[in-house]
């Protein structure tokens, strides 16, 4: 039977969305505290009851929501436009050799505002 195992961390980061229109609030430098959601789709494993180990998820995810965490995200390479969308394709492009089962990705900037990104090109 497949499941879809989902693991969830935070971090706050700073970002400007300089493409955006003059006079738009998000123009200027603001933060966030960001939620990512990182999903796997599996198998169940029938000796182990489970699709994939959370731990291993998070050694997966950490280094990288660390590297993001508190920082000013246009000052990072590959984030100089840190849109949501933008955002997971970086953290979709970093983690998917690594993390076998890679389904979806969520980020949150805010409670009622999210992006979702299941590596699925044009």
């Amino acid at each position: 039977m497949k499941m879809i195992l989902t693991r969830k961390f935070t971090f706050d980061s700073a970002q400007a969305l300089t493409t955006f229109p003059e006079g738009h609030k998000c123009r200027q430098m603001h933060g966030h505290t960001f939620i990512l959601h990182v999903s796997v789709k599996g198998e169940v494993n029938r000796e182990t009851g489970i699709v994939f180990d959370h731990a291993e998820i998070a050694d997966k995810v950490k280094p990288l929501v660390n590297y993001l965490d508190h920082k000013c995200l246009n000052d990072l390479p590959g984030l100089e436009v840190p849109s949501l969308e933008n955002m997971l394709a970086w953290f979709w492009d970093k983690l998917i050799a690594d993390l076998p089962g890679l389904y979806e990705l969520q980020l949150f900037e805010t409670p009622t505002s999210w992006c979702t990104y299941r590596g699925e090109a044009g």
